[in-house]
């Protein structure tokens, strides 16, 4: 394979292609338990829509797979390197290439972080929604290649509700562009909407249309702490019987709350068993959490008018509460989804279970839509871990999948399958199903070089 590595050099400018060992490894994986280790070839950074194109054309010639990479962040090993790849980094194509104020659109290069897309729309009074717990760091590439959710989905939806029209690069090279600059448009298939999501297997993204939204003038943070998890998640429920529809709801159990206190100094669990955090914003926004304070407060919760700081501080809380362990191979987080009428029923199960099979547990969720982010984890001994707890790890994984499923959930409400939960998606979708995706992958990539063995 020495011969495609050999070809990049000739067609690359230098610095773009890397081939030292502390590279490699630095961008053989991603922040996803590791299943089938391997280092790349050689990492390519690409800086413009050409070099994408030379890399593609290159590795099809030589029947070479790719890996496209935006920062790394994601948790389902969607960019672990497969074995004889070039790792494709689109990290230094950053740049906000429009930006809009009257049609509230931006086109953004793929490396564009997110936050940094929201600092240039906040100058407009305009922000872009999406805002995955890594969006200091996550890339626009890596969040459409993913659809990747976050804290305001409750309102504002994910990824692909903000994705009007994508540049991909093909398996070939050639570059297409899909969608539209306008907000509505029904033109054909919904190319863009397959795109959104694919996990880098279709074609890799190296432009994006997005829309934008209006920064809320007025933003009323609630923090109503319960003396146990399932009472929290009852109050879930009650603020959507009352009809408000906050920006932000968010629930975090004791473990999540101690981990916090120990981290950051602060003192959540001296408070309440489990927090479950609402941000209304808007102009209706001080009317709607009056009714979100009366309704949790009704329901048994210790409900709290935050000042501004400490609101604000709750919310960045929330935003690292899975750390920095998020996904190692003792301790595991999951992106279960569940009908949010369930939510009660499933945490319930979910302690069950780390009874059950002995591992430890911690949860938080993003309430307002069904999504949670269980972690379980076992104990280490010298730095090793027992085959027995292991295994044990292994079958509380597997229950609070099929739990999920059979209250009518998903196996990843936002994080991707990668590589790390093909394991489960037969579980979730029948043969059918997964065959049309497997025919879809051949028609838009025939030799399968896209990111092998990921997303179907």
């Amino acid at each position: 394979m020495s011969s495609i590595v050999d070809e990049l050099k000739t067609i690359l400018e230098p610095g773009k292609l890397a081939v030292d060992d502390m590279t490699l490894a630095a961008y053989a994986v991603d922040q996803a338990p590791v299943l089938d280790y391997q280092l790349p070839l050689a990492v390519v950074r690409a800086e413009t829509v050409a070099d994408v194109q030379a890399v593609v054309s290159a590795c099809a010639k030589h029947s070479v797979p790719i890996v496209a990479r935006g920062a790394g962040t994601g948790v389902s090993g969607g960019a672990h390197a497969s074995q004889g790849c070039i790792v494709l980094s689109l990290e230094r194509m950053n740049r906000i290439l429009d930006l809009s104020p009257d049609d509230e659109t931006a086109v953004v290069e793929p490396g564009v972080i997110n936050a940094d897309l929201n600092d240039a729309a906040a100058v407009h009074g305009l922000m872009y929604a999406p805002d995955p717990a890594s969006f200091r760091m996550s890339t626009i590439g890596g969040n459409v290649a993913t659809n990747a959710g976050g804290l305001r989905c409750a309102k504002y939806g994910v990824t692909r509700d903000s994705v009007l029209a994508l540049d991909v690069v093909l398996a070939d090279g050639s570059l297409i562009h899909t969608g539209h600059q306008t907000f509505k448009g029904v033109a054909g298939y919904d190319l863009t909407g397959l795109f959104v999501g694919s996990e880098g297997t279709l074609g890799i993204v190296v432009g994006a249309t997005v829309r934008l939204k209006y920064l809320p003038r007025e933003v009323h943070t609630i923090a109503a702490f319960y003396p146990d998890f399932r009472s929290a998640a009852a109050g879930v429920l009650a603020v959507g019987k009352a009809r408000v529809q906050p920006a932000i709801m968010e629930l975090l159990d004791g473990g999540s709350l101690h981990q916090l206190d120990e981290i950051h100094g602060s003192d959540l669990s001296s408070r309440g068993a489990s927090l479950l955090l609402i941000q209304t914003d808007g102009f209706g926004a001080a009317a709607e959490a009056e009714v979100v304070r009366e309704v949790l407060a009704a329901g048994g919760a210790t409900v709290t008018t935050e000042a501004s700081a400490e609101a604000e501080q709750l919310v960045e809380l929330r935003r690292n509460s899975r750390g920095v362990e998020v996904d190692d191979e003792y301790r595991v987080g999951e992106d279960v989804a569940v009908p949010r009428s369930r939510l009660v029923d499933y945490i319930g199960e979910l302690e069950a279970m780390a009874v059950a099979h002995g591992v430890q547990l911690k949860v938080v969720a993003h309430a307002g839509d069904g999504n949670l982010h269980p972690t379980f984890w076992v104990d280490r001994l010298d730095n090793q871990v027992d085959a027995d707890a292991m295994q044990r790890l292994g079958e509380a994984l597997d229950r609070s999948i099929t739990v999920a499923l059979a209250m009518g959930g998903t196996i990843t409400g936002e994080h991707g399958i990668g590589q790390y939960k093909l394991r489960w998606l037969g579980l979730e979708q029948p043969e059918p199903v997964r065959e049309l995706q497997r025919r879809i992958k051949h028609l838009f990539d025939p030799a399968g070089i896209l990111n092998p063995g990921k997303a179907i």
